[in-house]
């Protein structure tokens, strides 16, 4: 079981979670990070790092973002990692507490 990045992260990109990462499974994008679920080990450090709680154990996705899992999937065959923190993006912020964002994740 992997962990996963959700909604909450789109147009934030906190880093925190990279910073703690000992293997370094995380993958960034323009406005979004997502976990390469080949690479992570379920250490749960990541969780508690992330200051809008965008990250979940697979199994306990919420109901109406499971589709969040394949994407991580996806998008971590695509994009680069990251293991260094990086600072948040500048409006980050004010996309903290927005739902339903799906539609702003950059590819």
């Amino acid at each position: 079981m992997a962990y996963v990045v959700t909604e909450n992260c789109i147009k934030c990109k906190y880093t925190d979670c990279v910073d703690v990462c000992p293997v370094d499974c995380f993958r960034e994008g323009p406005n979004f990070l997502v976990i390469d679920p080949d690479e992570c080990i379920d250490c749960t450090l990541c969780v508690a790092e992330c200051p809008v709680e965008a990250i979940y154990a697979e199994d306990d996705v919420p109901d109406e973002q499971t589709h969040f899992i394949p994407l991580n999937a996806e998008l971590a065959k695509k994009w680069r990692p990251i293991i260094e923190k990086k600072d948040a993006l500048p409006d980050a912020d004010d996309w903290a507490s927005v739902k339903e964002k799906l539609d702003q994740l950059q590819r």
